[in-house]
C-alpha cells in the first residue's frame, strides 16, 4: 500500500488492526467479523512506526516472551541477532531492533500482519534480509505493507493499492503509479 505523506496509510493500518476508532469498522477473515481484531489470538499482527519491545530486556528475553522458549535457540540462528542475544534491546541501533521486531511478528502464528514502514531507517543490508523474511513468511501468511521505500515495496508485494484522495485505488500495473503522480517516470523500473 503506497501513497503520499498524509494521506493516511498508517491510520487505516490502526483502524485494520483495530486499535484507532472509525465509524462502521469492521474487518472480516475467513467469514468471520473482527471490531477489535488486536484482541483475537493470532489472527493480526501490527509492526507499528514506533518500537514496541520492552527497552529492559535483554533481545534473548524478549524472543522467550513473544515466541516462547523453546525457539529461542532456531530464531537466534542468525547471523544478525546471534551477535545481540545477550544486549539490552534499549541499545541496538535503530535498523537493528528494526529488524528484531519484523522477525518476531513475521514468526508469530499470527494469519495476517500489517508492517508500517518495515524498511525506515534501516541499512541496506538489513533492507535485504528483512525482504527475504517478508518473501518467506508471505508463502504462508497474508502481508499487507507500506513505506515510503516504494522500490523495496514493489520487490516484495505482489498486489498494488495506492491510497489517493481519501479512498483506495488498486494498481494492476505499475505505470499506474506514474499516472497517479506517485512515482516518476524516471523511477519506475
Amino acid at each position: 500500500m503506497l501513497g503520499r505523506n498524509g494521506t493516511g496509510k498508517s491510520t487505516l493500518m490502526k483502524i485494520l488492526f483495530g486499535t484507532l476508532s472509525a465509524d462502521r469498522k469492521f474487518i472480516r477473515i475467513d467469514g468471520k467479523v473482527y471490531n477489535q481484531p488486536y484482541k483475537s489470538i493470532n489472527e493480526i499482527c501490527y509492526l507499528p512506526q514506533d518500537s514496541f519491545l520492552p527497552k529492559d530486556l535483554t533481545v534473548k528475553k524478549t524472543i522467550e516472551l513473544y515466541l516462547g522458549k523453546n525457539r529461542v535457540d532456531d530464531f537466534l540462528d542468525d547471523s544478525i541477532l546471534s551477535k545481540l542475544n545477550t544486549n539490552k534491546i534499549s541499545i541496538l541501533s535503530g535498523g537493528e531492533l528494526r529488524y528484531l521486531e519484523i522477525k518476531l511478528l513475521l514468526h508469530t502464528d499470527c494469519k495476517f500482519l500489517l508492517l508500517d514502514e518495515p524498511f525506515n531507517g534501516v541499512s541496506p543490508i538489513l533492507v535485504g534480509e528483512i525482504k527475504n523474511l517478508i518473501l518467506k513468511a508471505s508463502e504462508s501468511k497474508g502481508i499487507i505493507l507500506t513505506d515510503h521505500d516504494y522500490r523495496n515495496v514493489l520487490a516484495v508485494a505482489n498486489q498494488f493499492c495506492m491510497i489517493y484522495d481519501g479512498g483506495i485505488k488498486r494498481i494492476n500495473d505499475k505505470q499506474e503509479f506514474v499516472r497517479w503522480g506517485y512515482i516518476p517516470e524516471s523511477k519506475i523500473d
